[in-house]
């Protein structure tokens, strides 16, 4: 009997932990509004991605799944060049006493002159590396606290992550630093990349010269070998110096866009994700500039009328919770299509009073706005966004649709 009991109140906690997943998953999903077509559409700008702002139906990705996880300042800096720059050792021969002999030992003291400062220069370039090293390390530590802080939530603009961020900020400013420096060094091994391969000519200039005798032939041979080394050295030292300015200039790109996302998201106290810029900016073609067309303008036909909006924004309660809905469609559009550019339409109700239908009518363009600041914020940049406003007798409330095209 004993053992009965046990198997009902067993068979009964089973039953209840059913009966709350499935009501928890009835709850999740009744704000969700959804069909097949909708998450992977035949064409990105064929099927609307997410509906925001109505009563009925709040926001369908933080429903359907978790949101996306950050992956600011979880990848590493590039790596920097590694190479120890030090210039083969010269001979020292004996002098002949002739004229080509006296020219030998000049180029000679020449190369020594032009290695002095290849070592200083390989000095400061690990002097560098290692400072932007530290650098890296810094800011990345910086962005994973505050990344780690506000996936867990935290309050909108919550000062010690102003701080956290703005520390972040200055690191990366120290990194940018860094690159200019490297500039700098740059340019003064391309002075020595361009004396090294004159004296190599010069050097080599000297067998033609008449008065010399085997043993002067024989030190220029050494000497044409030591120079040619030399040369070698400096320009694996020029390559690898601009090949680490070029990474470490992209790296930081890159990061500022983050960065830009992350302020917007310790604005507002919850993680969005990456910059949507930096997926625009490293693998889509080159986009045409646009003009943004004016706000002040509305008429009946907009762009896209004829097609189904990948987001609608329905602004009919204050403080309408649209940024990650927002953020996640976008992203996934231009994972679909890198060269992905929007059109975001301003909708207003129509209205039989001429006076609501106006005050409609701006209310929408300045949500419109707001939405446009919001993308801008996330990283997307102005130039792949066109503006129009419009009005509507299918809709109650103020509206933004966007469009991809």
């Amino acid at each position: 009997m004993a053992f009965q009991k046990l198997q009902t109140r067993a068979l009964g906690k089973t039953v209840l932990q059913r009966g709350l997943h499935a009501f928890v998953l009835a709850v999740l999903l009744s704000g969700c509004s959804l069909d097949s077509n909708v998450l992977w559409p035949d064409d990105p700008s064929d099927a609307p991605y997410a509906s925001v702002g109505s009563q009925d139906a709040a926001i369908p990705q933080l429903a359907a799944s978790p949101p996306p996880r950050s992956t600011i300042g979880a990848a590493p800096p590039p790596a920097l060049g590694t190479t120890n720059f030090v210039p083969p050792p010269i001979s020292s021969p004996q002098a002949t006493g002739t004229f080509v002999g006296q020219k030998v030992s000049q180029h000679r003291s020449e190369l020594r002159t032009l290695q002095v400062s290849i070592n200083e220069h390989n000095r400061k370039l690990q002097e560098i590396r290692n400072v932007t090293t530290a650098n890296a390390q810094r800011y990345h530590g910086t962005v994973a606290v505050v990344t780690a802080r506000l996936q867990l939530g935290t309050t909108p603009g919550n000062p010690v992550l102003v701080n956290q961020w703005n520390a972040a900020q200055l690191a990366l400013d120290r990194i940018s630093s860094d690159i200019t420096s490297m500039t700098s060094l740059g340019t003064t091994v391309a002075a020595d990349s361009a004396m090294s391969a004159y004296l190599l000519e010069s050097l080599r200039a000297t067998y033609g010269l008449s008065g010399a005798i085997d043993e002067d032939h024989r030190q220029v041979s050494i000497l044409e070998d030591e120079t040619n080394r030399t040369v070698v050295m400096v320009d694996r030292l020029l390559n690898e110096l601009s090949e680490d300015i070029a990474r470490q200039t992209g790296y930081v790109g890159n990061a500022r866009g983050d960065l830009t996302t992350l302020s917007l998201a310790v604005k507002n106290g919850e993680m969005y994700g990456a910059s949507l810029g930096n997926r625009a900016f490293s693998t889509a073609a080159p986009v045409v500039s646009m003009a943004p067309s004016s706000l002040g303008r509305s008429s009946s036909r907009y762009a896209g009328a004829d097609r189904r909006p990948l987001v609608v924004i329905r602004f009919d309660r204050p403080d309408v919770p649209y940024q990650q809905a927002l953020y996640s469609a976008v992203k996934k559009a231009q994972e679909r299509k890198p060269s992905a550019q929007f059109d975001l339409v301003a909708v207003a109700p129509t209205s039989s009073s001429a006076a609501q239908s106006q005050l409609a009518q701006s209310k929408s363009k300045r949500h419109a706005q707001e939405v446009l600041r919001t993308l801008n914020d996330m990283g997307l940049p102005s130039e792949v966004v066109t503006l129009s406003a419009t009005t509507s007798g299918d809709t109650a409330t103020n509206e933004v649709h966007i469009y991809v095209r």
